[in-house]
């Protein structure tokens, strides 16, 4: 069955950085898009990051710059570079097929900003 596993969080002061990972397993990892989400207290799920399988990415303007989003077919992993946090990126993120996700989501990883 499909799974994903993220990691990388943490507690970080603003300004700070922080990499996540997502590895994915039970398809086939390599040919499909990845995006990472996020999901704040009273929030709904967004997107804040997405690569397809040629390499293009995606950003809101709200992380862009900041964030960037890598992949390691490989590895079945895919990376969450995040610097330059603020106190609003605090939020649990996850990782999902991209742009169409499949309807299992990982337990997901808790960053937090703040001093």
């Amino acid at each position: 069955q499909v799974q994903f596993v993220e990691a990388g969080g943490g507690l970080v002061q603003p300004g700070g950085s922080l990499r996540l990972s997502c590895v994915g397993s039970g398809y086939i990892f390599s040919i499909y898009g990845m995006g990472w989400y996020r999901q704040a207290p009273g929030e709904q799920r967004e997107l804040v990051a997405g690569i397809l399988v040629g390499g293009s990415t995606n950003y809101p303007d709200s992380v862009k710059g900041r964030f960037t989003i890598s992949r390691d077919n490989a590895k079945n992993t895919v990376y969450l570079q995040m610097n330059s946090l603020k106190p609003e990126d605090t939020a649990v993120y996850y990782c999902n097929k991209w742009p169409v996700n499949f309807n299992y989501w990982g337990q997901g990883t808790q960053v937090t900003v703040s001093s």
